[in-house]
């Protein structure tokens, strides 16, 4: 151990003095001298690991031809965790939203819209379907309905006195007064006058539903998001601008969904039936949802594909409402993990420390292991470990392959 001691005080003498010099002439040092310095400082450290393996492999050879002479070597005290079987879940975290399913944007049923002489909604009101949100001008559609119905009447009036007529001169003739034209012409007169009546009274109809379009009503029950129209102002449906925006938009707050957007490389990852957990940090509430919607999309400038499940209706669930979303996209029920800190990486590549209790002493062993998904605090390990192993999780960072370790803290 004294040799050991005195080889990795010379190595890290070595470093500090390169690391010293590099820093103090880096106003100076060219770009060349600089990557030569880096490069021999890399070096050094490989020469620092192969002398470590050195060192125990000697250790360990000195120790088996004279087991006196490792009783003076003191053990490091470490923590240890037992490996147990145990259900492991991969999630992706994102950022995403709370949008409403059924949003209306208000628009004249007549295509053309109208001046505005009441508005009955502001932003912000609770709205039901089919209640009046404006009043548009409707004094020529008034006019219009009246003329029309002023002709119906006239219309109607000489319906009726065309069509006694015509009874008349029907019972003349039968009592053999009268002549047969004369009760054809009056029968044509008749029939002429009650076509001319009913179109009437598909005018009066129209001109009926013309006036009912001056008068504005919301399609669904909602919240007023949007209200940009004031009295004396031109209603259709759009304020024009860059982008142009609605002038009145409700939003039904009782149907909402949470959308995201997932970077393509989890195209195929992520799906319609994904499970997905959403937490609302505003409120500090969780909820499980399911996947609906899945674009097979990307965009092109985020690179990214869309997503949406539907949430269960809930007074403090608000459209635009920050929604961090895990979507699951891993899980294995049967998995060995370990925690993510204890996973280190060498020149052989990655490894893990464990207590191995060997000729009635608990001494420090690397294992090279095989990973799988990372999360949280846990890494999934595929092979190298298995149940029942001892992890090493505190005290880990300076042992080496053989050290004597103790878990006591007596």
């Amino acid at each position: 151990m004294l040799i050991m001691k005195r080889i990795m005080n010379i190595v890290i003498a070595a470093e500090i003095i390169l690391l010293a010099s590099c820093g103090a002439g880096a106003s100076t040092d060219t770009k060349t001298e600089l990557t030569a310095k880096k490069t021999a400082l890399e070096k050094l450290k490989s020469d620092q690991a192969k002398i470590g393996d050195q060192i125990t492999k000697l250790e360990a050879d000195i120790a088996k031809l004279d087991p006196s002479s490792a009783t003076g070597e003191k053990a490091k005290l470490v923590t240890t965790s037992i490996l147990a079987v145990s259900s492991f879940t991969h999630y992706i975290d994102l950022q995403g939203r709370i949008d409403a399913i059924n949003i209306s944007y208000i628009a004249p049923r007549n295509g053309t819209g109208g001046l505005v002489k009441a508005v009955y909604v502001k932003k912000g009101d609770v709205v039901k379907k089919g209640q009046l949100l404006l009043q548009l001008d409707d004094i020529i559609m008034r006019q219009s309905l009246s003329a029309s119905e002023q002709n119906l009447a006239a219309i109607k009036s000489q319906l009726d006195l065309s069509q006694d007529l015509y009874k008349r001169r029907k019972n003349l003739l039968d009592q053999g007064i009268g002549t047969e034209v004369d009760v054809i012409t009056a029968k044509r007169n008749a029939e002429n006058l009650e076509r001319q009546y009913n179109a009437q009274q598909e005018n009066v109809k129209n001109a009926q539903e013309q006036l009912k379009f001056t008068s504005v009503y919301s399609d669904v029950d909602g919240v007023a998001d949007d209200v940009n129209i004031r009295v004396g102002e031109l209603f259709t449906g759009v304020v024009q601008g860059s982008p142009p925006t609605p002038q009145i938009k409700i939003v039904n707050t009782s149907n909402l969904k949470v959308t995201t957007q997932i970077p393509e490389n989890y195209l195929g990852k992520v799906n319609v039936g994904s499970h997905i957990i959403v937490n609302l940090p505003d409120i500090n509430k969780t909820i499980d949802a399911i996947v609906t919607v899945a674009s097979p999309l990307i965009d092109n400038s985020s690179r990214t594909f869309y997503i949406e499940a539907k949430i269960p209706a809930n007074k403090d669930f608000h459209p635009n409402q920050v929604a961090l979303v895990k979507i699951q996209d891993y899980a294995s029920p049967n998995a060995l993990t370990a925690p993510l800190n204890t996973l280190q990486t060498d020149d052989k590549g990655k490894f893990i420390m464990v207590a191995v209790q060997e000729n009635d002493k608990l001494v420090a062993r690397k294992k090279v292991v095989k990973i799988g998904e990372l999360y949280g605090d846990k890494v999934e390990i595929k092979s190298g470990l298995q149940a029942g192993d001892a992890v090493i999780t505190d005290g880990f960072q300076s042992l080496y392959d053989g050290q004597l370790i103790t878990t006591d803290t007596k």
